[in-house]
């Protein structure tokens, strides 16, 4: 049997997710805010021609932070097969964790997706472009949860967990999109959230990177409220800037903890190679 083989923790997640379905298949719906798109965001103004500028363009730290995450993991894949093409004899635990690293791929692939998904939905916002925005946000909700299963759960639990997570918030974007049922789209984003927050409060497993969960929160937390004070920070600046820009801003600021939490690991890996390997200096360097 499956069960018994899975520790507390992965039961505990398994039963998560599953409340988390039932409630998507067979909970209340919940119909979206019957509201004119253009009439949503405070900060309408162009630049150059550009609709909704300030509300596009803040989407570029998604795509900087994402392609310099995806940078990272390239390079620590680089430096980890060059260390076992030259040293083969290397024992496991030198290595990253797969797991960990493959979430991390898709979540700095998702903050690129987002970016993208989010200002082609600012440019003429509307239904179907909401659903593309959505689906970039759920390829980096998938990733990150995906990485704090791995920290606080188990690695062999991190890769199921963010399969789920990207289906389930798919399937939720689209079904928002043909039905007006939000319900299962909030459910992955703040059920989702949720279930980081959760893992935040338990003691990270052995051999996780040091993923500041906290921070992650903090800054999703600040840009919702970012986003719900949208027009009344509009007016606040004198139309400086609106809650919606600063959401955009704050919430990229997420990435950095995953950031710092690579470059920890790619300096503890190598440490170790060289404990193991004194003559790995050059390969590290």
């Amino acid at each position: 049997m499956l069960l018994p083989t899975l520790s507390r923790r992965e039961r505990a997640l398994l039963f998560t997710l599953a409340l988390l379905t039932l409630i998507a298949c067979f909970g209340p719906v919940l119909p979206a805010a019957d509201v004119a798109f253009a009439s949503v965001f405070a900060d309408d103004r162009r630049f150059h021609g550009l609709p909704n500028a300030m509300d596009v363009l803040s989407n570029l730290p998604f795509m900087v932070i994402g392609v310099i995450g995806l940078y990272r993991l390239n390079r620590i894949d680089r430096s980890h097969q060059q260390a076992l093409a030259h040293f083969p004899l290397a024992p496991p635990a030198s290595d990253p964790p797969d797991n960990t690293l493959d979430c991390a791929w898709l979540f700095f692939a998702g903050l690129i997706a987002t970016a993208a998904g989010s200002a082609f939905y600012h440019l003429m916002p509307d239904a179907p472009r909401l659903a593309a925005d959505r689906a970039g946000m759920a390829v980096a909700f998938a990733g990150l949860i995906g990485i704090a299963v791995c920290e606080r759960v188990s690695q062999r639990a991190g890769w199921p967990a963010a399969w789920f997570m990207l289906t389930a918030g798919l399937l939720a974007a689209e079904v928002s999109q043909e039905t007006g049922n939000v319900m299962p789209w909030a459910l992955v984003q703040f059920g989702g959230m949720a279930l980081v927050l959760t893992m935040a409060l338990a003691a990270p497993m052995r051999g996780a990177v040091g993923l500041k969960l906290g921070w992650v929160i903090f800054f999703y937390a600040l840009a919702k409220a970012f986003e719900l004070t949208d027009h009344q920070i509009y007016a606040a600046t004198g139309h400086l800037v609106s809650g919606h820009t600063l959401k955009h801003l704050t919430a990229a600021l997420a990435g950095l903890p995953v950031l710092m939490a690579l470059g920890k690991l790619e300096k503890g890996w190598q440490e170790r190679l060289l404990r193991h390997n004194p003559d790995a200096a050059a390969l590290t360097a």
